[in-house]
């Protein structure tokens, strides 16, 4: 695991051909979070040596798999993710939270329904009242060769216009660090200002429109 902020920490790498992803652990007082999956021992056991695992959530299918499964037994850890999704999660551990769309949080954490990468796509946002505040988009928002990008599966229930709905309501949120799941290239994650996140925004919802 790698340190990013103080409370935050990101895996080891995983590459399937030009598609990379990490997970992050999120330190809370009330329970460590880890976003998106990782199977790597490495990075189970330095979660272990961090204080382990509450949750674990998952924003799409694309996220899931045996992995949850050893990280529950290591933790006794819960599992999240949106009821559209949960039975590809079930495949691999129970679900103990399956978010309907008029769910809006869980504890301390923003549910954000985003389908159009996946009919049952959710991101998840952190807003603390100190320190740095974190969106994890999944694949719904990712990084292709270091610009922000988006990616409809049309197979799994997605569409452009419900991207660009998902995506309206990102716009509407302030985050200072954006952390998707899968990405091309080096750039998993990045800061940005307010002027800075609007624009990968309009852009992204421009492309999906022309």
């Amino acid at each position: 695991m790698h340190k990013l902020y103080d409370n935050l920490w990101q895996s080891t790498r995983y590459s399937s051909g030009m598609l990379n992803t990490h997970a992050y652990l999120l330190q809370r007082k009330n329970g460590n979070i880890l976003f998106y999956n990782t199977g790597a021992a490495e990075d189970l056991l330095h979660i272990e040596s961090l204080g382990g695992v509450a949750w674990q959530l998952i924003t799409h299918r694309d996220e899931v798999g045996a992995s949850q499964a050893r990280i529950r037994s290591l933790f006794d850890n819960k599992l999240a993710t949106s009821e559209i999704e949960a039975p590809y999660a079930a495949q691999h551990s129970e679900v103990d939270v399956a978010f309907t769309p008029l769910d809006e949080s869980l504890e301390d954490i923003q549910v954000i329904h985003t389908p159009g990468h996946t009919d049952g796509s959710v991101c998840y946002f952190y807003n603390p009242p100190h320190g740095k505040s974190y969106l994890f988009t999944g694949d719904t928002l990712a990084f292709t060769h270091d610009e922000f990008s988006t990616f409809v599966l049309n197979s799994f229930g997605g569409t452009n216009k419900d991207m660009i709905e998902s995506l309206q309501k990102l716009r509407e949120l302030t985050p200072d660090v954006v952390l998707c799941s899968g990405f091309v290239g080096e750039t998993a994650y990045r800061e940005v200002t307010v002027s800075e996140w609007l624009d990968a925004i309009d852009g992204c919802i421009a492309k999906l429109r022309a």
